[in-house]
């Protein structure tokens, strides 16, 4: 049976979640007594490493003898282990420029890469992921933005808060206004943003009743892939169809931006995908939508104006309506925008310990047995060479090197 390395995170800003929690960690070595589990020290996880000495677990910066690494985000050229497998999010398969290196360090040096963001359903939905803490955080963020733009009433940051639990008290008593929330998205994403809908008592409407009706009490609607888009020829919409060919569809968002307050997109995107509205929407005088947090966050994606990520401490800025520049949040002639790349930090321990469920359940015992399907279509590096289904990387991995040793 393998020895398996939890790894300390290094890529900056520090990354403070885990893949598997103490109590996972103990829970997995008993059910395998001829499992290993080394955690490599951290002075940022949220677990700290004497929790983890405490549940019986080794805790060592010499991972040589561990066969499979588990991260969480992208694996600094530096701390790569030749000949190791590694399974954490790269944010390789859009060709991410900024990660080019990664990707040929590890063909370099000779690595197995499962993705976790391959790693799917035979339908295409993922297996495991952090979204539904993004959409938790996210959303809270974006109605918490709404109060500051608007003085109707306050709420503390999350990472002011303990946990998940302390966050929920939080809500009891909050008056929300009459405002109007539109919620994009069928993922995990969109399921954390629909739980603090409901908890901060927000009603869910119709689309039809969203765009033409004025509420006395604050409202959402949700909007998935049959609600956003049209096939641009014969007006239909099929799921898998439009994953294969989205650029063979149009996008129904516009409407809303003359009647939401808030945008919480939770949806998928890519360079084919049509984006929800242009910069010039935002220049239209009936343009209503003030308040947007992508939590998804794609610069420049589904919401144009994402100019990039926020650093988490300030996770929201103002983007000028018609020279489309940053400026500082909740200014008169700006759209505020929340888009941060790390919101589960906000809520550490309950997200890893929501991931490591995801991990055990679906993942773990494939991962020791010696593979599955799944494991193996999400496999982009084989001992450094790209595997079949990502043969599209082959100049991004081994096109003229930018990675030096």
């Amino acid at each position: 049976m393998p020895c398996i390395g939890l790894i300390r995170e290094g890529k900056l800003p520090a990354d403070n979640r885990v893949a598997l929690t103490p109590a996972q960690a103990q829970y997995l070595q008993k059910q395998h007594p001829d499992l290993k589990i080394v955690v490599e020290p951290s002075p940022d996880r949220c677990f700290s490493d004497d929790e983890y000495r405490r549940a019986g677990i080794l805790v060592s910066s010499d991972l040589s003898n561990c066969q499979i690494l588990l991260g969480i985000k992208e694996v600094p050229v530096t701390q790569l282990l030749s000949d190791k497998t590694y399974l954490f999010f790269s944010h390789t398969k859009k060709e991410q420029p900024g990660n080019r290196s990664l990707m040929q360090a590890m063909v370099e040096k000779k690595i197995t890469l499962i993705d976790y963001e391959c790693l799917v359903h035979p339908d295409g939905q993922r297996l495991i992921g952090f979204g539904f803490f993004a959409g938790i955080v996210g959303a809270h963020n974006g109605i918490m933005a709404y109060g500051n733009r608007t003085g109707l009433y306050h709420l503390n940051r999350v990472s002011d808060i303990r946990d998940y639990r302390e966050l929920i008290h939080t809500y009891f008593g909050l008056k929300l206004p009459p405002l109007k929330v539109v919620v994009t998205g069928s993922g995990r994403v969109a399921h954390g943003i629909l739980e603090i809908m409901n908890l901060l008592d927000i009603q869910e409407v119709e689309p039809d009743e969203f765009l033409r009706e004025t509420f006395s009490y604050p409202v959402y609607v949700h909007l998935k892939g049959s609600d956003l888009y049209r096939h641009r020829n014969n007006g239909t919409y099929q799921r898998l169809h439009f994953h294969d060919h989205a650029d063979e569809y149009v996008c129904l968002f516009e409407p809303y931006t003359a009647v939401a307050d808030v945008l919480m997109n939770g949806i998928y995107w890519d360079e084919t995908v049509p984006r929800l509205f242009s910069m010039q929407t935002l220049q239209q005088p009936n343009y209503t939508l003030f308040t947007i947090a992508d939590i998804t966050d794609d610069k420049g994606g589904s919401v144009p104006c994402n100019l990039g990520d926020a650093p988490p401490q300030a996770p929201v800025y103002g983007v000028d309506r018609f020279s489309g520049k940053q400026t500082e949040p909740y200014l008169s002639g700006s759209v505020d925008v929340m888009a941060v790349g790390n919101l589960p930090n906000e809520l550490p321990r309950d997200a890893s310990r929501y991931f490591g469920e995801q991990l055990i359940k679906y993942v773990f015992h494939d991962l020791i047995s010696g593979g599955s399907p799944t494991l193996l279509t999400a496999t982009m590096l084989e001992k450094g060479v790209l595997t079949q289904p990502f043969q599209y990387l082959h100049t991004y991995a081994y096109g003229k090197s930018v990675y030096k040793s």
